[in-house]
């Protein structure tokens, strides 16, 4: 009997350790299975992401780009904030930091990326790199680490109503006899004659500085190299720029550009909204502006044949001085994202929103055929929707694209902007100009 109850309690031991292994197993079981349903539920939980958006032309089409995004991921909802109208996106991103409430992403200007690379995240291993156009990421990549997404490619020059300019010249308008100051002048008499206003020069401190007055720069040679190191000049108080061609030469464009604005009387009266609104109804024929006026002057142009093109900014009447057959492009905006005060759960859904605009279809549609723009990406394959956006994919394929100058500082356009309207204004004269302008540059640090 000994024995049987020795082999009885044996074998109640043996099933007490097999129940507790067992109930062991489970509950390590159970612990794998909730550490997985943990990381599904935090990939699925709802993320809420904010873009400061700077490019204020395409704010509905952000808005709407930003539910479809949240059709395709319902767990993420992207709000798009607007910089205020005129204000600089360096300015609200530093006041947003400076509150503790950065967005987890910020549509940046080129120059400014440079200023938040501690505050923002490292993006070169995000696969989008491999697929940028050439140097689309060299200008906000530092030490080998690149961190900012190339939004938009954006020119600038003379846009052109095709309907009044034919009119004007009688036939079938050829935009490459434009390359001279004389001759930019007779396609301003031509269109007078005609009966419509020939040109009108928008008043906004960041055209004047930040898009007009660059030229400068950017005309002194082909070599960007060698145009910054003219800026390093212009900055160490080394440049007189009263004796200098190019300055000099784009200088006697814009005054035959203020003598045939249609608001000579009173040029610093017109607002963006109005002078889109101008060249879309054919009112005047020329309008100095860039590709991002697309979706204004459309809305204006009720024609069923929307045919507009971009002129170059002429420096002088020798036809093969650099500028004078160039459009001026770049990539412009930059989106970035937050580190400092951004999840990693927000970080990642906002790469993915990065991830959406260049390969999914919704995304490509958004930035091509609804935002109009100019993607920065070779898989981007979509031609071009607008008139405005052809031109410039034409004149950067014909080898005619002069680089935009994406560095510089980011209170240039507000100060050398309002230098410029001074003289716009004839507040001032040329020598005042330059000197004003080169007293500018000395305080940049």
């Amino acid at each position: 009997m000994k024995s049987y109850k020795g082999v009885q309690l044996l074998i109640l031991s043996l099933v007490v350790v097999m129940i507790l292994s067992a109930c062991g197993n489970a509950t390590n079981n159970d612990s794998s299975q909730t550490s997985e349903g943990s990381a599904k539920g935090s990939k699925d939980k709802e993320v809420k992401i904010t873009l400061l958006n700077s490019k204020g032309e395409i704010q509905t089409q952000l808005e709407d780009a930003a539910k479809a995004f949240h059709e395709d991921n319902p767990n993420i909802t992207l709000d798009v904030q607007l910089v205020p109208a005129g204000g600089s996106p360096f300015e609200r991103a530093s006041t947003l930091y400076a509150s503790g409430n950065p967005p987890a992403m910020i549509m940046l200007d080129t120059g400014d990326v440079e200023k938040f690379k501690d505050r923002i995240l490292d993006l070169s291993g995000e696969k989008w790199n491999e697929d940028a156009v050439e140097n689309a990421t060299s200008l906000t990549t530092f030490e080998d680490k690149n961190f900012a997404f190339p939004l938009a490619i954006e020119g600038y020059g003379f846009i052109y109503n095709k309907a009044v300019v034919d009119k004007a010249v009688g036939g079938t308008f050829d935009p490459t006899t434009i390359n001279t100051t004389e001759s930019l002048e007779n396609l301003f008499k031509q269109i007078e004659a005609s009966g419509k206003k020939a040109l009108k020069v928008s008043s906004v401190d960041w055209s004047l500085g930040a898009h007009f007055f660059p030229l400068a720069y950017a005309g002194q040679d082909k070599d960007i190299g060698e145009v910054d190191k003219f800026v390093d000049a212009l900055r160490a108080g080394e440049v007189d720029l009263a004796d200098n061609k190019v300055f000099n030469g784009l200088m006697d464009t814009f005054d035959v550009m203020m003598k045939y604005n249609m608001d000579e009387a009173s040029p610093l009266s017109g607002i963006y909204e109005r002078d889109a609104e101008l060249l879309g109804k054919g009112e005047v024929g020329i309008w100095f502006m860039g590709n991002w006026a697309w979706p204004q002057i459309s809305s204006f142009d009720t024609s069923t044949d929307q045919q507009y093109g971009f002129l170059p900014v002429p420096i002088s009447n020798n036809v093969d001085d650099y500028g004078n057959q160039e459009i001026s492009s770049a990539v412009s905006k930059r989106i970035v994202l937050d580190k400092e005060k951004s999840s990693p759960e927000q970080q990642e859904a906002a790469k993915k929103f990065l991830d959406w605009i260049v390969y999914e279809q919704k995304g490509q549609d958004f930035l091509v055929n609804k935002a109009n723009i100019i993607p920065a990406f070779k898989n981007i394959t979509l031609p071009a929707v607008d008139p405005l956006a052809q031109s410039i994919q034409d004149y950067i394929a014909d080898g005619k694209s002069e680089q935009s100058m994406s560095l510089l500082p980011a209170d240039h356009w507000s100060n050398v902007g309002a230098s410029m309207q001074k003289y716009l204004a004839k507040a001032s004269d040329r020598a005042s100009l330059a000197k004003e302008i080169q007293g500018y540059w000395k305080g940049v640090k």
